[in-house]
């Protein structure tokens, strides 16, 4: 599940990373100054790790990628039927013979190759798409708990993102997944 959780950081650290620059660009004129206001940290894999909707946005991708494998796992078991078919016949076959069947070997790899390609695609929009979808509710009760506390900005905390570091009493992660259970249990 590494591409899910290498989706989910990149998708979180994009605009984190600017809106990081953005505040310390806003609250720091000159060396020293302190930074005012209220920040919250939030780690976006524990979100999709340990929320309701996150666990079922990772089990819909899963599901989706394994039947994807499958497919890809039959054409694969057909073309090396084939290889092995066409080895134990090469020895009593003609040229002729011979020839058309590796031309018609190429042929179906050349498919199978496509049809992997486009079951990959699938793969990766179908999580972009359900990535998206996830994101757009963290948003939203993210925002919610910023609200509720006070916050003027929530910032990634995840692997990847812009916090370097946080205290953690700035995390409100936990809050996150409660409030993401009750809207989305």
């Amino acid at each position: 599940m590494s591409a899910v959780h290498s989706g989910i950081t990149h998708i979180f650290s994009r605009s984190g990373r600017f809106a990081l620059l953005l505040l310390i660009g806003m609250t720091v004129g000159c060396a020293g100054a302190k930074i005012e206001g209220k920040i919250g940290l939030v780690d976006p894999t524990r979100l999709l790790n340990e929320s309701n909707a996150g666990k079922r946005a990772k089990d819909s991708l899963s599901a989706f990628s394994k039947n994807r494998q499958a497919l890809i796992e039959i054409e694969e078991k057909e073309l090396r039927r084939m290889e092995e078919d066409f080895v134990k016949q090469a020895s009593v076959l003609s040229p002729a013979a011979k020839n058309e069947r590796e031309q018609m070997f190429r042929r179906r790899m050349a498919e199978y190759q496509q049809k992997a390609g486009e079951l990959n695609r699938e793969v990766q929009e179908k999580q972009k798409e359900v990535l998206d979808g996830f994101r757009e509710k963290v948003d939203l009760i993210v925002a919610k708990v910023a609200r509720r506390h006070g916050l003027q900005v929530v910032i990634d905390k995840g692997k990847g993102g812009p916090a370097i570091y946080g205290d953690a009493d700035l995390d409100i992660t936990g809050q996150v997944i409660e409030e993401f259970n009750k809207e989305y249990p």
